[in-house]
């Protein structure tokens, strides 16, 4: 810190290029800067995502953003867990509650589960997120929407490679290149991540493609073309501990998992195509289409449970989807007005298999099923300037959801799931004066079961016919603003009643996750956040997250009363500071603070998680000459050194909630470009 201080005193000739600018967010799919949406809106860009990052996880960048709570970098079985606004903390696999997009081509599934494996973070410009309810335009999606840019290639064409190393064996080279050539515009990212792990049993190795290409017919149109491949052949999964086994070995894999190999292996390519086009000056254009081959393997740490169901999951996936919406920019009583209409159509066809796992070794078939789900959804959103400095958008959307499942044993498990609701919206936005605007918002939701969440509890097969769809009606308020290019600032205060929230529970006996619904539960919270342009090439940022989120009528699976009590998951208190400092020599460092409070890890509030404060630092220098760039930097996960816990399994049997995150560990890179 001292050389850092030392360096930005130095600094004086460092130019302006840090001073803050205002942020266009394309997420409510009609372009608009930040600070005029009447929304909670965060925003990242390609610097804060790619520069000397290990590129591990989406968290490594937006946890800047308030309202977003991550948890399990460091178990790519059990994938990245997101929540925004307490939604998608339930999620035992995948993320739930969240829309996630990139490039216009969904990376959500019809029956709303996402994932984060096919993201190329190599690759990023920007990533906005919309915090909140927000099924009016995307469907399911009670916690908000992450909606992913990639860059395009430049106009002088490129070659670049980098290369990181570190702790527990961490290894991830890259290979990047881009350009114009005429009317094409094209980027390709290839990279391949090899992690022994800080735990036991926690290896991972994947190898990911990614590319877009542009091809504009004119000024006005043009197609994209996103082809993307990811191979991850091991991703172990070291399991969760109970709190004697943390504190006897941090490092250890849980017994069972060790037993029988737990972890996955995925396979999965996919095509979207996204055409643009502006009809006239005021009328805009877009379809898309996309197509993903998945497959999938699991290995759970049981034989087969007292479901019948076995531990041994072997899942072809196929999804696809067509979607297109119409914008038309015109006037209404003399004021600008702006409306989309638009329509989704996605479908969802799982083979799912499952097997005993004999130690680890496949055994006997227990299940065998087809589910279908298909979705169709209509909306429409209008932006009204209703005066000089206030504007009102409205907005709405149809959802309807079918989900089929047929059973090849025989054994009488098909079923049929049928969820429709239709999801309004409406906020305000008043520029107050150019560097304060005042917006509120009224919105509601809703997410039905994913298919994983529809495992039926009574038998191997079929669905659970008792598990409704969850809604949500969110009450907003807040301010936020942009001060002379040197200050952004927002504000936001909601509420949230939630409807038959889905929440996890374990069957005696089965070891493994099904789901109920919480009669009633209401999400209260507060998000700030402060960026400041603090000197030549010096950026600060500061946000806070209150978060008072409790069931309000909920009855457990055995009958227990969990009235009053906290959801798990989420802490009540958490807060980010950062420094990012960038110097007209070349020298660049940033550090980052993270404290997070202390929450519960089950619905009857018995086990608390000790809060943590967490904090990393990185930096590097960056050469350039005529056609090279060279950029080596290093950088220090925890560093103060602190035990804490990357991850905390909800309502997990035999206490094992919780997976303990690295101690302090190191990490280095070299990028290397070249321009033609």
């Amino acid at each position: 810190m001292l050389l850092l201080a030392t360096l930005v005193a130095s600094g004086a000739e460092a130019s302006n290029q840090d001073v803050l600018e205002e942020v266009v967010v394309t997420a409510t799919r009609i372009p608009t800067k930040l600070t005029n949406l009447p929304f909670a809106v965060g925003s990242v860009g390609k610097e804060q995502v790619q520069r000397a990052r290990q590129q591990l996880g989406l968290d490594e960048s937006l946890v800047a953003i308030p309202g977003l709570f991550f948890q399990n970098r460091y178990n790519f079985a059990q994938d990245l867990r997101i929540a925004i606004r307490g939604f998608g903390a339930r999620a035992n696999f995948g993320i739930r509650g969240i829309r996630i997009f990139a490039d216009d081509i969904p990376l959500t599934l019809p029956d709303g589960q996402g994932s984060v494996d096919a993201i190329d973070l190599g690759s990023v410009q920007q990533i906005d997120v919309i915090r909140g309810p927000f099924s009016a335009v995307y469907g399911s999606a009670s916690g908000g929407v992450i909606n992913i840019r990639t860059e395009d290639g430049p106009e002088t064409p490129f070659l670049s490679g980098r290369l990181n190393f570190g702790a527990y064996d961490y290894r991830q080279g890259q290979v990047k290149a881009g350009g114009q050539a005429g009317k094409l515009n094209w980027l390709a990212n290839f990279s391949a991540t090899k992690l022994d792990g800080y735990r036991d049993h926690a290896e991972y190795k994947s190898r990911l493609f990614n590319s877009k290409f542009r091809y504009d017919f004119s000024e006005r149109s043009h197609l994209t073309v996103v082809l993307n491949a990811v191979d991850s052949p091991r991703a172990n999964d070291p399991g969760g501990l109970n709190a004697r086994e943390v504190a006897e070995d941090r490092r250890q894999a849980a017994p069972r998992n060790l037993l029988y190999n737990a972890g996955e292996s995925l396979d999965q390519q996919s095509i979207g195509l996204a055409f643009r086009s502006d009809l006239r000056d005021n009328q805009q254009l877009m379809l898309r289409s996309y197509f993903v081959d998945r497959d999938f393997s699991n290995r759970l740490p049981f034989d087969v449970n007292s479901n019948g169901q076995g531990g041994s999951i072997d899942l072809g996936r196929r999804f696809s989807g067509v979607g297109g919406s119409y914008g038309w920019t015109s006037t209404l009583a003399g004021r600008s007005n702006q409306l989309i209409v638009g329509l989704d159509y996605d479908a969802q066809r799982d083979h799912r298999r499952r097997y005993a796992n004999n130690q680890g070794l496949q055994g006997d078939l227990t299940t065998n099923q087809d589910e279908d789900v298909t979705t169709t959804g209509v909306y429409i959103q209008d932006v009204l300037d209703v005066t000089d400095s206030a504007a009102l958008t409205l907005g709405g959307r149809f959802d309807d959801v079918d989900y089929e499942v047929t059973d090849r044993t025989g054994s009488g498990g098909d079923g049929r799931r049928s969820f429709n609701e239709f999801s309004p919206m409406a906020g305000i936005n008043w520029s107050v004066r150019e560097a304060i605007n005042v917006y509120g918002n009224v919105s509601r939701s809703f997410d039905p079961p994913a298919t994983t969440e529809l495992a039926n509890p009574d038998g191997p097969t079929g669905f659970n016919q008792e598990l409704e769809s969850q809604t949500a009606t969110n009450y907003e308020i807040g301010v936020k603003g942009l001060l002379t290019g040197r200050m952004r600032y927002e504000l936001a205060a909601f509420h949230i009643k939630v409807k038959d929230e889905i929440v996890p529970f374990e069957l005696e006996g089965s070891g493994q996750s099904f789901f109920q619904n919480a009669g009633k539960s209401s999400h209260d919270g507060i998000e700030a956040a402060l960026t400041l342009d603090l000197a030549p090439g010096l950026v600060g940022t500061m946000t806070y997250t209150w978060s008072d989120f409790k069931f309000d009528e909920f009855s457990g699976s055995n009958g227990e009363i969990y009235d009053g009590n906290r959801i798990p998951g989420v802490p009540q208190h958490l807060f980010n500071f950062d420094l990012n400092w960038s110097h007209a020599s070349g020298f660049f460092a940033a550090w980052d603070m993270l404290y997070v409070g202390r929450f519960y890890a089950d619905n009857a509030n018995t086990v608390e998680t000790e809060d943590y404060v967490v904090s990393n630092l990185r930096s590097g220098f960056r050469w350039e000459s005529a056609q090279w760039v060279l950029e080596p930097f290093i950088g220090i996960n925890n560093l103060l050194d602190k035990k804490y816990i990357a991850n905390v399994r909800l309502n997990a049997s035999f206490g094992r909630y919780f997976e303990p995150a690295p101690e302090r560990n190191f990490y280095a890179g070299l990028l290397l470009r070249y321009g033609f």
